[in-house]
């Protein structure tokens, strides 16, 4: 496969010289995009989109097409783990996504079987290295996966909660089965991140979108110690080199230095915390990514623009920082105001390289 023609974004999550800071935006490819929204209705179906690699492949290139971004990430959704382990993944219109058969039980639990990626997502396989060939060497791809946490929060209460009783009555009620169940899917999600690597992804992210839902100790019971487990079983790419991993846990401002401890490489940081602070506490042990709110790309280009200044103001002068959002990108964005911030990063941050 092509040598990269634009590392920026390994090199910053190495904390390594750049000569601006990288850019890629969470949702990337997605409704904001009237050509995405061609795609999907031609699909048919959000899973159809995702199980299709030609498909995928197509949604994951077309951000590229409009924007000077520095990264691709994989087209597809942080519940292909448990529609493999044969909960029935299925969405409904307005509503999101959906279990046939959730987790009720200890013994629903015990008979979960650990997919083989090559087998029961070789969809994504297929997709990861259509991707990578299209792109040659463009940018990097980046591989994704749920976290254990943010996966069981699904397949227990059988689709998205407000409330989290089901899953939080099975953590304080039954905390072996809640154990069995991460243990699961810690194992699952380090398969698919290493199949994906394998696969052809040059750096992953695990999105543990639901953990700022937990007290401090069950976030370090139930989340920390399962995404300790996927760092530490992340093996190196088919060059022999560590792939960069960040951890995005949204809400989870209190557990910064924990989870720099991991060993992971960057940190993902939503915009309830300023990237200032963040950087004061975590040091030069991780990369920062983020954090404009994603509402600020619905105000007009001048805003856009003042706080793409400021969030590179707060995160100051050095390497280690890659601009995102602080969460996805929203559907009611205009894209040429996301066209706004990739100009103002490339045009605002050589300054705080040694550039001009």
């Amino acid at each position: 496969m092509s040598q990269l023609k634009n590392d920026r974004l390994i090199r910053a999550l190495r904390r390594q010289p750049v000569d601006r800071t990288p850019v890629w935006i969470m949702r990337q490819a997605g409704r904001y995009l009237p050509e995405y929204r061609a795609i999907r209705k031609q699909a048919g179906s959000f899973m159809a989109l995702c199980t299709n690699p030609e498909l995928a492949c197509e949604v994951t290139l077309q951000p590229l097409r409009r924007f000077p971004l520095d990264a691709a990430i994989l087209f597809s959704d942080i519940l292909t783990i448990p529609d493999a382990m044969g909960l029935g993944l299925y969405f409904v219109e307005g509503e999101g996504p959906r279990f046939e058969q959730p987790i009720d039980s200890p013994a629903a639990i015990e008979r979960l079987p650990r997919p083989d990626p090559f087998e029961r997502l070789d969809y994504v396989m297929q997709a990861v290295r259509r991707i990578r060939s299209e792109l040659d060497g463009s940018v990097p791809l980046i591989g994704f996966s749920g976290s254990p946490w943010t996966l069981a929060t699904y397949m227990v209460e059988g689709g998205s909660s407000k409330n989290f009783g089901k899953v939080k009555g099975l953590l304080y009620g039954q905390p072996e089965a809640a154990h069995a169940l991460l243990a699961r899917l810690a194992e699952a999600v380090t398969d698919y991140l290493n199949a994906q690597i394998e696969s052809g992804a040059q750096a992953v992210q695990v999105f543990d979108s639901w953990g700022g839902v937990l007290s401090p100790a069950a976030f370090n019971e139930f989340s920390l110690t399962y995404l300790q487990q996927i760092v530490d079983g992340i093996r190196p790419g088919p060059d022999g080199q560590r792939v960069p991993i960040i951890l995005f846990c949204k809400g989870c401002n209190g557990h910064l230095e924990a989870l720099a401890d991991t060993g992971c490489d960057a940190l993902g940081v939503d915009w309830t915390l300023t990237l200032g602070e963040a950087r004061r506490r975590v040091g030069d042990r991780v990369a920062l990514q983020g954090n404009l709110d994603p509402a600020v790309l619905l105000a007009p280009p001048e805003v856009v623009r003042t706080q793409v200044a400021a969030t590179l103001d707060s995160f100051g002068d050095g390497e280690g920082h890659v601009f995102n959002l602080g969460h996805g990108i929203t559907p009611d964005v205009n894209p040429d105001h996301l066209a706004t911030l990739v100009d103002a990063v490339a045009e605002l941050s050589p300054a705080r390289h040694g550039g001009r």
